[in-house]
């Protein structure tokens, strides 16, 4: 639970007021420790992340903490203690999440704790099982290849046999 004060200074309360704002354009959220992490390594993940319409942010725990109260996001102040860096995930988040995984082979300071992913609470385990999955776009593409194949076969067939009929036609 965040901590709130009974006098909140203006700058604390813009701040709030910012972080929710930001956190409200989102989707999905994935919480990561980035403690070690050195400053070349958070931006090469910043940009891995940007090419999957993905953003990194680090807000101040209690900052977040009250702004995702004020969103009526429930269960994610156990992932907002320590060094906390948040991915902020517009589409699909298995991508982003598959991304962060990969890079914390590299980066073995990189620690995923949690994540929110379209209202539902991911734990770590959940989170890297997820992040193995297919996306919804590969999975569409996997679809359309299966009703593709009889198709096209299907139209093979049939060419194969108009080119029949005018082969005997023509020798007729």
């Amino acid at each position: 639970m965040a901590i709130m004060a009974k006098k909140v200074q203006p700058a604390k309360t813009a701040a709030i007021e910012e972080a929710k704002k930001i956190l409200s354009e989102y989707k999905s959220y994935i919480f990561i420790d980035y403690r070690g992490m050195t400053v070349e390594q958070i931006t090469k993940l910043r940009d891995k992340l940007r090419d999957q319409d993905a953003q990194l942010k680090v807000f101040k725990n209690n900052f977040a903490k009250v702004a995702f109260n004020e969103m009526k996001v429930e269960n994610v102040a156990d992932y907002l203690t320590g060094p906390t860096a948040i991915a902020l995930v517009k589409e699909e988040a298995n991508e982003p999440a598959k991304t962060l995984f990969e890079f914390a082979k590299d980066a073995p300071n990189l620690v995923v704790k949690g994540a929110l992913v379209e209202n539902e609470v991911y734990d770590q385990a959940k989170i890297e099982a997820f992040s193995k999955l297919p996306g919804k776009k590969q999975l569409i593409a996997m679809l359309m290849s299966a009703i593709n194949g009889p198709a096209r076969k299907l139209a093979g067939t049939l060419q194969a046999y108009v080119e029949k009929l005018e082969k005997e036609g023509a020798s007729a």
